[in-house]
């Protein structure tokens, strides 16, 4: 997916995990996005949901074309602002999930665990590169 000869030429920061590690969290967290929108889809409210998809919809937007912009296009600079947006409308979806469903905004809170844990790496090789 990306060129791992420009990425391990990379000064690692100190908390870096092993990339064996990244598939099987993103493969849990996927599915545990997935089964939160669903609840929250089917949640029976008057509450409007039309700011948790929009922001749902906004995260998974910065979510996919990270990785790219990271990896394929080398840009850790540009790559920081995307995931610092990304944890910016992530936090505000599980506040608008929190209205209608608690379970399922509860559901992204490992998500948001996770991806400021990635903006603190995305933050380290930027700094240290």
């Amino acid at each position: 997916m990306y060129n791992s000869d420009w990425f391990d030429t990379l000064n690692k920061p100190l908390l870096n995990p092993p990339s064996t590690l990244f598939q099987p969290v993103w493969v849990v967290l996927y599915s545990m996005m997935v089964l939160s929108i669903i609840l929250f889809t089917f949640e029976k409210t008057d509450k409007s949901k039309m700011h948790g998809y929009l922001y749902f919809g906004i995260q998974l937007f910065f979510n996919l074309i990270w990785s790219p912009i990271f990896f394929l296009l080398q840009n850790i600079g540009f790559a920081f602002l995307i995931i610092v947006l990304l944890d910016i409308f992530a936090i505000m979806t599980v506040k608008e999930f929190y209205k209608v469903s608690k379970f399922s905004a509860m559901l992204l809170i490992p998500y948001i665990v996770w991806i400021l844990f990635a903006t603190y790496l995305n933050g380290a090789y930027f700094y240290l590169n």
